[in-house]
């Protein structure tokens, strides 16, 4: 099995969010990872550099997907709801019409490693009620269980892979996207079994793939089946999801259809009408 070339790659770039968090980051705002948009990489080790967390701040128009493989955050929004989530486990949170919310590190967190992704939501979506879950890492589920050299976790929706196939704690992201956090030791091989409609990103955090060196996203669109071997021990998330192809406006913490949807956005937040009531979980 020979690997399958990434159709292209991206590389992330060093920057700061919230109050002077040092992340790395990949974004997209033009549709070249529709229907993802950004993916963030928090790493830290300095308290300085992660303490300050990320206060209160709004969004609307696309769902957020917050994983740690270090650390802890703690999450509060305007629905009410509070959540703590460390090393392993995940928060979702889809803005929909309206949320403002903040995450702020652990106070006893000796450093922070995790990932944000930005998902992007369909028009039709984009006003619906907010909504928020925590992922317990018990809840995500593992490939293969008599394997120990591989470690395939499904964080959200379903995989079919060489592995074996599984589904995420999280039935799905966006409109029917998924995640996955990915542990190949050196010289493994694993596929992944597509939708030709579907675009794949590996994003290599650790380590090396073929054609990809840590820091590094591969983009595939147009495959049924996408081949992965690791040069060395390495750690990859996953993502696939088909694209909407729907216009992008996006400004800071908003992303919309419209310029138009965008200026409104802003005048909702600036008014205090933003915020929305909670939609029930099913």
């Amino acid at each position: 099995m020979n690997p399958t070339p990434p159709d292209s790659v991206k590389t992330s770039h060093p920057t700061q969010d919230g109050a002077g968090v040092k992340i790395r980051r990949i974004h997209d705002f033009r549709g070249g990872l529709d229907p993802f948009l950004m993916l963030d990489e928090l790493k830290a080790s300095a308290r300085e550099d992660y303490i300050g967390g990320f206060p209160s701040h709004p969004h609307r128009g696309f769902e957020t997907l917050t994983y740690l493989v270090h650390g802890g955050l703690i999450h509060e929004d305007s629905m009410g709801n509070q959540g703590r989530v460390e090393a392993g486990e995940a928060q979702w949170m889809s803005a929909g019409r309206g949320v403002i919310h903040s995450e702020m590190p652990l106070l006893d967190a000796d450093g922070l490693h995790g990932f944000q992704l930005w998902v992007n939501l369909p028009a039709a979506r984009k006003m619906d009620p907010p909504r928020y879950r925590d992922v317990r890492a018990d809840a995500m589920r593992h490939l293969p269980e008599d394997d120990d050299s591989l470690r395939f976790k499904a964080i959200a929706g379903s995989w079919q892979t060489s592995a074996g196939d599984t589904e995420g704690a999280l039935p799905q992201i966006g409109e029917g996207a998924a995640m996955a956090d990915l542990t190949l030791p050196a010289g493994y091989r694993l596929s992944l079994a597509v939708q030709l409609e579907d675009r794949v990103l590996a994003y290599v955090f650790d380590g090396e793939l073929t054609g990809l060196g840590t820091g590094q996203l591969g983009v595939w669109h147009g495959h049924t089946q996408v081949h992965l071997i690791a040069q060395q021990d390495a750690r990859v998330l996953l993502f696939k999801g088909r694209p909407l192809g729907e216009p992008i406006a996006h400004y800071g913490p908003f992303v919309m259809n419209t310029s138009d949807e965008i200026e409104q956005a802003i005048s909702d937040y600036q008014s205090g009408q933003l915020a929305a009531e909670p939609a029930s979980m099913d």
